[in-house]
């Protein structure tokens, strides 16, 4: 039998395991015996317990999951964290185990899986209307937190990850009157776009972007002026995290949590150092694929949790490559209360799927003349190089070569200069955008090559349709600039 209860002004669980047969200080014993793979144990009274019973073996499964010490088992009670309720409620109820709850135990439980149903409501000053998901998603946040713990929201690309933490963000500062900070860590192209959500979704809450030379990051970081949300970029954590350390933050997110899955990285290395009451991790990439990014990410937003990272390898990882038998599903039981994700598919069903339609063009004769001509010169080139280096050598040459005729579809000047002939392809984009403009569409247009985008913005230039460039050159905050205002009505391509 067990009892499990949350235990009163403590935040913490409490279990307390009874045999009917066994003595309470005989358990310590009897479980050394089970491990050491003996068949049967005998107590102090003469008589025996048979250790390959399946009630036995479960029960030191999840003693064993828990990191539960065999010295903790001759205690009234075994205290762990509020981080393992779902798990036991469900290893419980699988192996068929009798099991005493209390109402405190049942309602964490019900609100870590059902967090729809909480209480919390939308706080004041969000500027947005939230989808039901997105609701669900603050819901869940604030579920965690306020049970001190951690969680990956793990949502499609495209479901506002971003939009969801805002308001929990939001609603933190509402509770603690304005009396909490939070930090959001990200790549260096996301910085600005994180201050500009903030800014769209909740104006009444400030940001610091923590950029620019050391000495006006350490300003910024140890300024008197406190603002709600300092935003940084995993470059600059690493370089500044000595600063960082002296401030208690209420949470700390990290967004695309990706960057993380190397637990050596100084990016991993430096983000578990931080102090914070809270930590919950965004990515829209699937993470459960890959074991160790998996317990690095859950080493930081709830260390421990998983173990060493050498226990989660004999326990989990091992077994797992090895298709043990009930440990990913065991994983899985203990993971899952702590990844909310979501597919388009399954929230966005009022949402068409995408439609994509190739569309085939012929070169211009000028273009033409010009790619046959190459191609005839790069062939001759080609075989006398495989003759004398051979095909595997050779291979970077003839990637350079089919890199090379791509570009000649694409336009020839993006490598010919003075080329004053045309380009099929380029003739068709710009019949598809007049369509598009035509029917009130704004369009985005992608190509591998800057050299083309740059002869396209040009023809656009020509037909006074207004557009913004996006390159890898374009400056951080110049790019961020150019979303937002795009996003604002600004430019139709």
């Amino acid at each position: 039998k067990a009892g499990l209860r949350v235990s009163a002004g403590v935040d913490l669980l409490e279990m307390d395991l009874n045999y009917e047969e066994v003595p309470r200080d005989e358990l310590q014993d009897l479980f050394k015996s089970y491990r050491l793979k003996k068949k049967y144990y005998r107590l102090k009274d003469g008589s025996f317990i048979n250790l390959e019973d399946d009630s036995i073996k479960n029960v030191w499964d999840i003693l064993n999951n828990l990191n539960v010490s065999s010295k903790e088992l001759n205690n009234d009670k075994i205290q762990l964290s509020k981080s393992s309720a779902v798990y036991l409620d469900h290893a419980f109820s699988e192996f068929d185990l009798e099991v005493e709850k209390n109402n405190d135990f049942s309602a964490l439980v019900d609100s870590i899986l059902n967090p729809s149903t909480t209480h919390y409501t939308l706080p004041s000053g969000i500027e947005a209307t939230l989808r039901p998901y997105q609701m669900t998603g603050y819901k869940w946040l604030r579920t965690l937190a306020d049970n001190n713990l951690g969680g990956i929201l793990a949502d499609d690309m495209g479901l506002g990850k971003t939009l969801q933490s805002i308001v929990y963000m939001a609603s933190i500062i509402e509770k603690e009157n304005n009396n909490a900070r939070f930090l959001i860590v990200c790549p260096s192209s996301l910085i600005y776009n994180w201050q500009d959500e903030v800014d769209n979704f909740a104006p009444h809450l400030t940001t610091e972007v923590i950029t620019g030379p050391p000495k006006e990051r350490q300003e910024l970081i140890e300024s008197d002026r406190k603002a709600d949300i300092i935003i940084t970029s995993y470059p600059l954590i690493r370089r500044d995290i000595e600063l960082y350390e002296k401030i208690e933050f209420h949470t700390v997110f990290i967004d695309e949590a990706q960057y993380i899955k190397n637990a050596d990285s100084l990016n991993a290395k430096s983000v578990k150092l931080l102090k914070a009451k809270h930590r919950f991790a965004l990515t829209g990439t699937p993470i459960e694929n890959s074991l160790s990014e998996l317990w690095s990410i859950f080493d930081f937003i709830m260390p421990n949790y998983l173990f060493a990272y050498t226990k989660f390898v004999n326990i989990y990882e091992k077994p797992i490559m090895k298709e043990e038998e009930g440990k990913l599903e065991d994983l899985n039981r203990r993971i899952a209360p702590f990844i909310l994700r979501r597919m388009k598919k399954d929230v966005l069903q009022e949402l068409p799927d995408k439609v994509e339609e190739k569309m085939l063009t012929d070169m211009v004769e000028e273009q033409k003349k010009i790619y046959l001509s190459y191609m005839e010169h790069i062939k001759s080139e080609l075989n006398a190089e495989i003759q004398e280096n051979g095909f595997e050598k050779s291979k970077m040459k003839i990637l350079a070569a089919l890199t090379r005729l791509r570009q000649i579809c694409c336009h020839p000047s993006t490598f010919i200069d003075n080329y004053t002939g045309g380009s099929g392809k380029l003739e068709l984009l710009k019949d598809l955008i007049a369509d598009a403009i035509a029917n009130d569409h704004r369009i985005l247009v992608f190509s591998q090559f800057t050299s083309m985008l740059a002869i396209i913005e040009a023809e656009l230039k020509k037909e006074n349709i207004d557009c913004f460039y996006l390159s890898g050159a374009t400056k951080v905050h110049e790019r961020s600039e150019y979303v937002k205002r795009f996003n604002e009505g600004e430019g139709k391509v």
